[in-house]
């Protein structure tokens, strides 16, 4: 797994702009793929990102790249509690909730709908989703009911961000000097 990929699909959670990110990356064996993840591991743990597998099958991994401590705040919200709660997950622990998701992945045909409040999604929108309601804008998620131009604001941040991090790579920053550390006092004030 190149750097490359991950900052491809991974910039605005690299940037702390938002809580995950997901990408599919193929591997010819589960040790190449650990020894993948270890390295980006090594490149972003101590600055407070993670990279796990959620799913592997048919030589592609599917790769969920996160801040646990928004995650944890994320989970907090008590419509993000609600959703969870209604789709039988347990209750406070992230770890025994990545579980659950993992399970999830693992029994549906298609995504858990519930997967959006993992992404950093606002939960009105992942509800909204789950719900069907008519959709005011799309960009990273669908906007059902927050506000749409913020949510803009949202999305072009996110797409700058990928743009400006891919440059910076090709300049020869490496991952762990892309990293942001995490600030937990001040990123969400940051990101609204």
């Amino acid at each position: 797994m190149s750097d490359e990929i991950v900052i491809r699909y991974c910039a605005p959670t690299l940037a702390a702009i938002k809580t995950g990110s997901l990408f599919n990356c193929p591997f010819e064996n589960r040790a190449e793929l650990t020894d993948s993840l270890r390295e980006v591991n090594r490149c972003v743990l101590q600055k407070g990102v993670c990279a796990v597998p959620l799913q592997c099958k048919n030589g592609k991994a599917l790769i969920y790249l996160y801040r646990p401590d928004m995650l944890r705040h994320d989970l907090q919200d008590p419509l993000a509690i609600d959703i969870l709660r209604k789709t039988g997950y347990p209750a406070g622990n992230i770890g025994k909730q990545l579980a659950w998701l993992v399970r999830r992945l693992r029994e549906s045909e298609t995504f858990p709908h519930e997967i959006g409040l993992f992404l950093g999604y606002p939960p009105v929108d992942v509800r909204g989703f789950m719900e069907h309601k008519a959709c005011k804008c799309t960009g990273l998620w669908k906007v059902f009911e927050s506000d749409e131009t913020e949510s803009k604001r949202i999305f072009r941040r996110c797409e700058n961000c990928t743009k400006s991090y891919l440059k910076r790579n090709q300049e020869g920053w490496s991952l762990s000097r892309l990293t942001i550390p995490h600030d937990t006092k001040n990123i969400r004030k940051e990101i609204k």
